[in-house]
């Protein structure tokens, strides 16, 4: 039988085994307590179904413990852009799995309001189903004539008639060049003319008439911004642009004319609910982000 002692090295430093010592007994029970809570927690964390911060290596993402496969994402931003996936932007590819996470936010969402589905139509459905669920207030309501002017004045820019312009765009050998034709203009020379004894040839990115998204789209943003505060039979000072020094003749300038509020208000309204939704969307997008697991591979973090 065994004897309650105090603890007690035997004379080569060792513990006598046989007898009992408190201060053992407590140090191992703590050991196992604290062995059984490790285990535990092993347990709790690896089981089906639980939330898991490790990645597959098969899967770009994990959302609530749903995979979003590597493969799946190749093949989709291959499909948006047109391109090998190695050619992809890094943003173009964050774009894409953004995209995907989305989808499966509010595929979840429909599973989760009885809407079933897997197949790739159906989970479209199921995410058009989701955000048409969000923004049926929107759908259904109609705004005042007070709401959707006060939309009118703070977005005026929207509701105007496409401006036209006729511009020449021409290249100059030198500043020097371009002001004297320029001031051949002024004096009633005809552009084409000043420009032949000048030296100055046209450049050819621009034809005619144009509305003004397309003289933007053939000038540029610089040489556009320049022209559009031209008058009509008014010559630019000398431009620096692509090429060498510009000079841009305005034969016929039609700004945009701002659209009366009873002539644009189908667009308005349209417009005013169209930003409702998208920020409904939006909102509902972040609720669901907020409260859900999400895992995403290291190179595709923002």
């Amino acid at each position: 039988m065994l004897k309650l002692a105090p603890d007690k090295a035997l004379a080569d430093g060792v513990f006598d085994w046989r007898q009992v010592s408190h201060s053992r007994s407590f140090i191992l029970l703590g050991a196992g307590a604290v062995i059984g809570l490790l285990l535990a927690g092993v347990s709790l964390f690896t089981a089906k179904g639980a939330a898991s911060h490790s990645l597959p290596a098969e899967d770009v993402a994990l959302v609530n413990n749903q995979p979003v496969l590597k493969a799946d994402f190749i093949s989709q931003v291959e499909a948006a852009y047109g391109a090998p996936f190695a050619q992809a932007t890094r943003e173009q590819k964050l774009k894409t799995l953004n995209d995907m996470i989305r989808e499966e936010l509010f595929v979840q969402r429909g599973l989760e309001l009885g809407m079933p589905g897997s197949d790739p139509d159906t989970r479209n459905a199921l995410v058009a189903a989701v955000e048409q669920q969000v923004v049926e207030d929107v759908t259904s309501q109609k705004p005042t004539d007070a709401e959707l002017r006060a939309w009118y004045d703070s977005h005026r820019a929207r509701y105007a008639d496409e401006g036209r312009m006729t511009v020449v765009d021409y290249v100059a050998p030198d500043p020097a060049a371009a002001r004297a034709a320029a001031a051949d203009v002024a004096s009633g020379v005809a552009p084409a003319v000043a420009a032949t004894a000048r030296g100055l040839k046209d450049s050819g990115k621009t034809s005619g008439e144009e509305f003004y998204f397309a003289a933007r789209l053939h000038l540029g943003p610089a040489l556009f911004q320049a022209a559009e505060g031209l008058k009509s039979g008014q010559a630019s000072p000398p431009l620096p642009g692509p090429g060498g020094t510009h000079l841009l003749v305005m034969a016929s300038n039609k700004p945009p004319l701002p659209q009366d509020f009873a002539v644009a208000r189908p667009k308005v309204l349209a417009d005013f609910k169209s930003d409702a939704e998208k920020r409904l969307q939006t909102a509902d997008e972040k609720y669901l982000r907020g409260k859900a697991d999400i895992v995403i591979d290291k190179a595709y973090q923002p």
